[in-house]
């Protein structure tokens, strides 16, 4: 049995009692809010396609649809990537910019979390650009510059208080990954390690072997076997391209604000809420949320 779930962004509760009405005589089912204006399921549509449907009919409204199986649809386990997925900006951007190099960094990290890179190759460019910059800076970026992504920490609380293990592994750094787990409140943290030399200045290297889409989708594999999970138990939440074995492996992929290449695969897109909105496709009610 399946579940639809329309989502609206909690800042622009869009989704009105009439849309679910009009979407619910297409698909048929049952009708159940999660929370007024924001999210609603449909248990059991009967709709050949539902998402489709669901699409047609919001048509350009900020109003996300994903379809979902009801069995095992709280998850036991969530893996989330963090550069403009937890947090909402690339941290390699912002070191650079306090280069004054964040054009030419930039260019590259789009174009690598678009797919039409090879990452471990782009990770090592762009960090050669940073060779030099000082510690200080670094922590100066990573407290001035970086800010948490809407709905992150209620999605982490959440899952934890309902029993879940919380992983952020990153292609990222440490120095934020770490810092940043530690805030939203995830159980783990995995990221590639900044090389400092002994006055403390970036060498414009990184250890390896690096984190990349392996490492990811195998963290993913690996907690779930240490954990005693089924696949179907477990959840990713991504946006680039070194995200899409992972979202692909889990029970639940999904697609935040991502990038094409990962919107078109991914099992669920989202594209106008934010991160609670993995909390409504778990079926937890407005009520339920730890914020």
């Amino acid at each position: 049995m399946s579940v639809l779930v329309l989502i609206a962004n909690p800042n622009e509760p869009a989704l009105s009692n009439t849309l679910v009405e009009t979407v619910q005589s297409e698909t048929h089912g049952e009708i159940n809010w999660l929370a007024q204006g924001i999210a609603c399921e449909i248990i059991a549509p009967k709709a050949a396609d539902p998402v489709l449907t669901a699409r047609d009919i919001i048509g350009s409204q900020p109003i996300d649809a994903a379809l979902v199986a009801l069995a095992n649809r709280r998850k036991q386990l969530l893996v989330a990537d963090m550069d403009s997925t937890m947090i909402e900006q690339e941290c390699i951007d912002e070191l650079a910019d306090a280069l004054g190099l964040k054009p030419q960094v930039a260019e590259i990290t789009e174009r690598a979390m678009r797919g039409e890179l090879d990452f471990e190759a782009a990770l090592d460019t762009r960090v050669a650009l940073l060779k030099g910059l000082e510690r200080r800076l670094v922590e100066d970026v990573r407290r001035e510059r970086i800010t948490l992504a809407p709905g992150g920490r209620a999605l982490i609380q959440t899952m934890n208080a309902y029993g879940a293990y919380t992983a952020l592994v990153s292609g990222g750094f440490t120095l934020f990954a770490d810092y940043f787990a530690k805030r939203i409140g995830f159980d783990e943290a995995i990221a590639n390690v900044l090389e400092f030399d002994a006055d403390d200045r970036l060498t414009g290297t990184v250890e390896k072997p690096i984190v990349d889409k392996s490492t990811k989708r195998n963290r993913l594999m690996a907690l779930a076997a240490e954990k005693g999970l089924a696949i179907a138990q477990t959840m990713a939440v991504g946006d680039g391209a070194n995200d899409l074995d992972m979202l692909q492996a889990a029970g639940l992929g999904v697609a935040i604000h991502a990038k094409p290449i990962v919107a078109e695969q991914a099992a669920v897109r989202i594209d106008h809420s934010d991160l609670t909105a993995l909390l409504y496709l778990q079926g937890y009610s407005d009520d339920d949320i730890v914020r």
